[in-house]
C-alpha cells in the first residue's frame, strides 16, 4: 500500500505520520528527511540534488522521483511507503503515478487533513521567546503566569517575526495543498479527507480508518 499525506503548516502531519506508521509498519517516508541522507551519504542524486539546495534552488521533480524510487526498492518497504511532503503539486502527483505504475503500484490512498485556517494560525502563531533563558511559550497553549514574563528567570518574553500571526497567515497560503493536487486525488477516487481540528487520538482514528 502507497499513502500520501496532505495537510497544511500546524495541521499535525509529522506526529500522525509517525503515530500511523507505528501502526502500520508503513514506511515513512518525509522528502526533507530524504534528501539529508542522500546528501550526508554523498550518494550520486544526494550530490545532484545539492547543487540546487546549496543555491537556494527547489530540486528537480525528476531526482526527487528517482530518490523516493530507490528508497521504496529496499527491503523495509516491501510492504509499501506513505510519503510525507511530496507530492506538492499536479505535476509532481503525475510524475509520481507514472513512477509506481511502472512497478505496477499505485498510490491508494491520500489522506488530506484539514484544519480551518483560524485554527492554523493559532496553533502556528502565538509562540514566544524568553530574551535571556530561551524557554519557549505559547499564548493558548503554553501562557506564561505572567503576560510577558518568563516564568522560569523572569526575562522579557518576544515575538519572532515569523510566529506573528499575520505572518503566519500569508505563509500558511503559500504552503497549503493546491486545490487541484486536492482534486487529482478525488477524481482517481483514493482521497479521504480527515478533520484535523480535533483531538490526536480522534485524528489518528480516522487516519487508520481511512486506511483500512
Amino acid at each position: 500500500m502507497f499513502i500520501v499525506l496532505l495537510g497544511p503548516p500546524g495541521a499535525g502531519k509529522g506526529t500522525q505520520a509517525q503515530r500511523l506508521a507505528a501502526a502500520t509498519h508503513l514506511l515513512h517516508i518525509s522528502t526533507g528527511d530524504m534528501f539529508r541522507e542522500n546528501v550526508k551519504n554523498a550518494t550520486e542524486l544526494g550530490k545532484l540534488a545539492n547543487t540546487y539546495m546549496t543555491k537556494g534552488e527547489l530540486v528537480p521533480d525528476e531526482v526527487t522521483i528517482r530518490m523516493l524510487l530507490e528508497r521504496i526498492a529496499r527491503p523495509d518497504a516491501e510492504a509499501g511507503a506513505m510519503f510525507d511532503g511530496f507530492p506538492r503539486n499536479v505535476v509532481q502527483a503525475a510524475a509520481l503515478d507514472d513512477a509506481l505504475g511502472g512497478r505496477g503500484a499505485k498510490i491508494d490512498r491520500a489522506l488530506y487533513i484539514f484544519v480551518p485556517d483560524d485554527e492554523l494560525i493559532s496553533r502556528l502563531g502565538g509562540r514566544w521567546i524568553c530574551r535571556n533563558c530561551g524557554t519557549l511559550y505559547h499564548e493558548r497553549n503554553d501562557p506564561p503566569a505572567k503576560a510577558g514574563v518568563c516564568d522560569k528567570c523572569g526575562g522579557e518574553l518576544y515575538q519572532r517575526e515569523d510566529d506573528r500571526p499575520e505572518v503566519v497567515a500569508t505563509r500558511l497560503q503559500k504552503q497549503k495543498p493546491p486545490a487541484e493536487l486536492i482534486e487529482h486525488y478525488r477524481e482517481a477516487g483514493v482521497l479521504r479527507e480527515i478533520d484535523g481540528a480535533r483531538s490526536l487520538d480522534d485524528v489518528t482514528a480516522s487516519l487508520l480508518e481511512a486506511i483500512r
